[in-house]
């Protein structure tokens, strides 16, 4: 395929990639196209038109660290573009390098999180940028990071071009619409397997599903948390809190349903006698199906940790009551001691065992992956898989800690693993969901589910992970009469409802689309148009200028997000007392329900509002959301004499909001009053009322650039005052221990650069 910006013989031709491509260039738009199928290729054509046509800086995101370095590496191999112009973003790379990098780059490809990072803090203007593009488009819902920036996006770049991709959407009709919506999407392009374009590069799939005996030994402690289980629910409807006590007939989702139902009630005061009993029955019922599922699906070792945590739980101070009560139970007890008795596994172990053997039998250079859903059995998989001729296994999973004998994989880690597996010197992937979205491994020949997932999206990403450059086979292993069988056909259910939903959707915008036509203008037509949607006021003239400094810990959640898009100049900082300074006399500290309940249980609370007493004029707490009584269960009365100290002995202000949201509007408001009625500067950092004098010099210190308390000690022992570390040259700064030649450059520049106000 020719384009100047595109190196020659990288990419094949086909017409389906190249009529999607010319269609996303006149507008916004989301592709849905079936895994393996070259939505990458996609990009890499609007891409190249982009740079032609428009120029501008083009921002590629991708949800995991794995694809990050997969699209970089795809995009220097096949644009001609000098390396240097195209940079990859990480939470290893600090924010300053970021920064630098972003002026000099063409394209970024980014995980969403660092990019909105950078957004916050004023480190990237998304004004620069002419096309963004959302990998794994269908995560662009809720708080997730896609949505922030992309309405962020909007408002700097009307003209912007936005480009989603993905290649199972979900189900749910509504959430497509909202992820059309937050994506401005003006256009759907929709393949499948079956198109006439795409059909000649389809390679079949051939899928089995198996069905394994689960062995005596499980069958008496299976009857014994059925036994515990049945006992529960026959109290929960005596309770009239369920309609049958049926194991067959109680789901999780009902269970959870129940959990809902009180804590209404208990909200809207309607608390009667057995509210908080049933509350604790539920509870009780949850941790014993999540107990079978273990069992059924996973094996005796999943049962035995999570066994194992539910004791510990139960002996410690702030162990649920539920907890308690299920130790206290002598059928539990039972079950517990023979499971810790049970030697024999699940029997899909020794089933991925000789599925594995075999494939290697009939054809020694295959490529498998096994998934499952749990990083427990992954490590029991590869542990069987270990040793036996002609298999390199090897676990590939997050980097998630979970424990000394699971310390997770870094994104470096994780690469490796990738390219040693390209080039057979693993040849098995025992993979958690960290590889079910995007990773290119073409030549997988066998994709073995350990269990099925009754998520049609996952699902479909695990089974895209074969038949890519040639034909693959996918097994699923289901354990006889137990939940494996409802999720495999739950998945099944929901596939075939997102391929209608899917299809309908496509007809009705073509129809929209033929009468109103798509235009490239800033005011063209969008499908947000057809869509009710709510708009979000942005700050008044007079409010221009208002800033806040939010603690780093602050900056993943909705009020940051919120506060930026309101046009609020967010300034990411470490403040080791309270969570939001909106001067110098206000500080405020954001608790949720279950937090401020928590930290009341454990002491916490009281030492934190006696900081911020402490430390600024105006102290302030906000509670947020609307399950402060339901959040634990502990009596109304304490919460409600917690409430009565902090406004009275302690005299601190405490606000409610609801959500997110509303904590948002309250802290703007705040800012408001303080920054433009009163007329009051926010401080540079937050501070304490009292300091001793040392405390006070090694304060000072630890404000200049990349210098900690430890860093700020060391200088004051080498220079002993303020004075001489201003006065100080390049080179003795560098002599510190410690203290790198740009962090001397940067604490030098401080003190001798002129100061000029505005910049």
């Amino acid at each position: 395929m020719k384009h100047e910006f595109i190196k020659p013989k990288t990419i094949e031709h086909r017409s389906y990639q190249v009529s999607i491509a010319e269609s996303a260039l006149k507008g916004n738009t989301l592709i849905v196209l079936p895994t393996g199928m070259g939505k990458t290729v996609i990009a890499l054509l609007v891409i190249a038109e982009v740079m032609k046509q428009r120029g501008g800086k083009i921002l590629f995101m991708a949800p995991t660290k794995p694809l990050v370095v997969q699209h970089t590496k795809f995009l220097k191999e096949s644009l001609n573009l000098e390396e240097k112009y195209i940079e990859s973003f990480s939470g290893e790379v600090s924010p300053e390098k970021r920064k630098s990098k972003w002026r000099n780059a063409k394209i970024v490809v980014a995980t969403p999180q660092v990019i909105e990072n950078d957004i916050l803090s004023g480190n990237i203007d998304l004004s620069e940028v002419s096309l963004m593009i959302f990998d794994e488009a269908h995560r662009t819902v809720g708080a997730y990071s896609y949505v922030f920036i992309a309405e962020n996006y909007r408002k700097k770049r009307p003209d912007g071009l936005i480009l989603g991709m993905t290649a199972s959407p979900g189900s749910d009709i509504n959430r497509i619409m909202e992820v059309c919506r937050n994506l401005d999407i003006a256009n759907i392009e929709i393949r499948s397997k079956d198109d006439p374009d795409v059909k000649p590069y389809v390679q079949d799939i051939d899928i089995e599903w198996r069905k394994v005996e689960l062995p005596e030994g499980f069958s008496r402690i299976i009857n014994l948390l059925k036994q515990a289980l049945s006992e529960r629910l026959r109290e929960l409807k005596s309770a009239g809190a369920l309609d049958s006590s049926s194991i067959s007939r109680i789901t999780k989702k009902k269970l959870l349903e129940v959990q809902e139902k009180v804590q209404r009630c208990i909200k809207e005061g309607r608390i009667g006698k057995n509210t908080f009993t049933i509350a604790t029955l539920q509870n009780e019922a949850l941790k014993i199906y999540h107990a079978l599922e273990l069992l059924q699906t996973q094996g005796a070792t999943a049962l035995r940790r999570f066994l194992d945590r539910l004791q510990t739980e139960a002996r410690s101070k702030g162990g649920s009551k539920a907890s308690k009560n299920l130790i206290r139970d002598p059928i539990i007890m039972e079950a517990i001691a023979l499971a810790k008795g049970l030697e024999v596994d699940h029997p899909k172990i020794r089933e991925v065992v000789e599925i594995v053997r075999e494939e290697f039998k009939r054809n020694p250079d295959s490529r498998v992956i096994v998934f499952t859903n749990y990083r427990d059995t992954s490590i029991k998989v590869e542990e069987s898989l270990r040793g036996i001729e002609g298999i390199r296994p090897v676990r590939f999973v997050g980097q998630m800690v979970r424990g000394e004998d699971d310390r997770g994989l870094s994104q470096k880690e994780q690469a490796e693993i990738l390219e040693k597996f390209r080039k057979g010197d693993y040849n098995t992937l025992i993979a958690t969901s960290v590889a079910e979205e995007g990773i290119d491994i073409p030549s997988t020949d066998l994709v073995i589910f350990y269990e099925p997932i009754p998520s049609e999206i996952r699902s479909i990403q695990r089974r895209g992970r074969t038949g890519r450059s040639r034909a693959g086979r996918v097994i699923i292993l289901i354990a006889k009469n137990t939940l494996d069988e409802g999720f495999y056909w739950s998945a099944l259910r929901k596939e075939k409802k997102m391929r209608r939903e899917l299809e309908s959707l496509r007809r009705r915008l073509k129809r929209r689309f033929e009468k109103g036509g798509i235009s490239v203008s800033p005011s063209q037509k969008r499908l947000t148009d057809y869509m009710d949607g709510s708009g979000r006021e942005d700050l008044g003239e007079e409010d221009k200028g208002i800033s806040v400094i939010a603690d780093t810990r602050e900056c993943r959640t909705q009020v940051v997000r919120n506060l930026s898009i309101a046009g609020v100049n967010v300034i990411p900082k470490q403040i080791e007392i309270g969570d939001y300074i909106i001067s110098d006399k206000v500080c405020v500290e954001r608790k949720s329900c279950r937090d401020f309940v928590e930290s009341m249980m454990d002491g916490t609370l009281f030492r934190q509002l006696a900081n911020l007493k402490n430390s600024y004029e105006i102290p302030v707490l906000i509670v947020e959301g609307e399950d402060l009584i339901t959040s634990r269960n502990i009596r109304p009365s304490s919460i409600y004499g917690c409430l009565a100290s902090i406004a009275i002995d302690y005299k601190i202000p405490v606000l409610f909001s609801r959500n997110q949201k509303e904590t948002a509007d309250l802290i703007l408001a705040m800012a408001r009053r303080e920054q433009k009625e009163e007329k009051k500067d926010i401080p540079i950092r937050g501070g304490r009322k009292s300091m001793t004098l040392q405390e006070r010099q090694q304060y000072i210190v630890e404000g200049l650039p990349n210098v900690s308390s430890i860093l700020a000690k060391r200088l004051l022992k080498r220079f002993k005052t303020i004075r001489n570390i201003a006065n100080a040259e390049e080179e003795e700064l560098y002599s510190v221990d410690g203290i790198g030649r740009a962090t001397a450059k940067d604490i030098f520049e401080v003190f001798n650069r002129p100061y000029e106000e505005g910049t």
